[in-house]
């Protein structure tokens, strides 16, 4: 196996863009992409998209196919990949692309992830997103995602010592970043208790411990380590990239309050990597809901649990703390176009890794991302470095 390096990341703005279609927001990151690694699309070999849902939100099913073309690539009849995995395919889509160059199959592969979820109304958005957990078993009882993710923070706030006001202090954290991210959804700063006074969702989660309805895109370009010079005077190298998956319900599960697959993938990073959680500098985590980011925290291992209230109440998840979390600003508060998640967290990492993210720096060389999909059923966790 090769070792693998990220030469060029792109994002589009995350937010509601009603004049740009599906296909626009890809190419537009895309662009980008290839424009900060220095490489033009003849030197592609393979390209892999994350997408949840296109065939429900835009009615446009065979995406590979549809990305190649309006990026130019068709003519080149180069291989491109839909990736799928709920809120998990950018990060899987990164994972295949990585996978591709490493094993010696590619050497520029393009690792995407694009989601257009505004053409639908609100409900039938909430009722996609449900598809991500068992229909059967829970979409068709009435579960959605805000319903399943309140059964979690219920029964962890039963279990573990976690106030209302530790949780709303998450969102406040993340908007405190986001409105440093020029790409951010939210771009505004929020109180405890403007988390605590917005509308109850699914008790306990407020409006404001719910990630939004989000479009937007991101794209990377990897290559080997060993010719990534030739692009770049700063590749950001790949240490590692793990997966695991759970039960996709929730009723299924050891523990409702532990993300079995986090746990999984979290420790295969770090043994791929040969790290510990003391060498990581900065980690974006899956924070659909304020109360996924407590359980990953501690699910990664970075805090016993029960610990990770107190320690976002105390200023160690924030930016300049004892381990920044989601500098970016997060899925509460960059946005969450599902498709597009996990590979705008390696944008943010790299970006953070080469020193480029002006108003929300930190000081760091290792960075993790977790991303999730569904309730934790498929979880992708990779380690960045420079």
């Amino acid at each position: 196996m090769r070792d693998v390096a990220v030469i060029g990341v792109g994002c589009t703005e995350f937010g509601e863009h009603w004049g740009t279609s599906f296909r626009d927001l890809f190419v537009k990151a895309g662009a980008l992409a290839l424009e900060d690694a220095g490489v033009t699309g003849e030197r592609i070999d393979a390209l892999y998209v994350g997408n949840m849902s296109a065939g429900r939100f835009v009615e446009q099913e065979h995406i590979g196919a549809l990305i190649a073309d309006y990026a130019g690539l068709a003519s080149n009849n180069i291989p491109s990949t839909r990736v799928e995995a709920a809120c998990a395919s950018g990060g899987l889509a990164f994972r295949q692309a990585v996978i591709a160059v490493a094993s010696g199959m590619e050497d520029v592969v393009v690792a995407a992830g694009v989601e257009k979820m505004t053409d639908v109304g609100t409900g039938a958005s909430v009722d996609m997103l449900a598809s991500a957990a068992d229909r059967e078993w829970e979409g068709f009882a009435g579960a959605t995602f805000p319903g399943l993710y309140a059964m979690i923070a219920k029964d962890y706030m039963h279990r573990y010592p976690l106030t209302r006001e530790q949780l709303a202090q998450v969102a406040v954290k993340n908007h405190e970043n986001g409105a440093k991210n020029p790409i951010a959804q939210f771009r505004n700063r929020i109180t405890v208790d403007t988390v605590l006074n917005s509308s109850l969702v699914a008790d306990p989660l407020r409006l404001f411990d719910c990630s939004p309805i989000t479009d937007g895109a991101a794209a990377v370009v990897v290559v080997p380590l060993e010719r990534a010079r030739e692009f770049t005077d700063s590749p950001v190298r790949v240490l590692a990239s793990a997966q695991a998956s759970d039960t996709i319900s929730l009723h299924d599960r050891r523990d409702i309050s532990t993300l079995d697959a986090s746990v999984a993938a979290g420790k295969r990073a770090f043994a791929q990597a040969g790290l510990t959680h003391k060498d990581i500098d900065m980690v974006e985590v899956h924070d659909c809901f304020t109360i996924a980011e407590i359980c990953a925290i501690e699910d990664l291992g970075f805090c016993k649990k029960g610990e990770a209230g107190r320690l976002t109440a105390d200023g160690a998840t924030a930016l300049g703390g004892e381990i920044p979390v989601n500098t970016s600003g997060g899925l509460k508060a960059c946005g969450h176009p599902v498709g597009a998640t996990g590979i705008k967290q390696i944008c943010e990492i790299v970006g953070q890794l080469r020193g480029e993210a002006a108003g929300r720096q930190v000081d760091a060389e290792i960075g993790m991302a977790h991303n999730v999909g569904g309730t934790g059923a498929t979880v992708v966790v990779h380690i960045l470095g420079a």
